[in-house]
């Protein structure tokens, strides 16, 4: 049984990761809510980038792989995992958090 609600779709990216994230603490950015999102980038073992996301917005899987795929070209992290809860938040707003979550990464 999944502990995803129902009328959630789940979605899951893996990238090859390039730029090594090393240690460092889990980053929560954002707030689940209407029309918006929460991003937690969290260490994880390997050099891949793993993404996954929980929406409430079915059927955007494309746009989705998209904003995904460009965040991936921006910030070719490695070891880490984003996880992505999300209340229809617009294209632009998903680019936003996933920068801020990144950015959280810089020295």
């Amino acid at each position: 049984m999944s502990d995803v609600p129902p009328g959630i779709e789940t979605l899951d990216y893996r990238f090859a990761g390039e730029q090594e994230a090393g240690r460092f603490e889990p980053v929560l950015v954002g707030v689940v809510g209407s029309g918006n999102l929460e991003v937690l980038l969290e260490p994880s073992p390997g050099s891949d980038c793993d993404i996954h996301v929980e929406t409430s917005a079915r059927g955007f899987g494309r746009i989705w792989e998209a904003v995904v795929r460009d965040f991936h070209r921006r910030h070719p992290l490695a070891g880490v995992r984003l996880s992505i809860h999300d209340m229809g938040a617009t294209p632009a707003v998903v680019s936003l958090r996933l920068d801020q979550a990144a950015q959280e990464l810089q020295p």
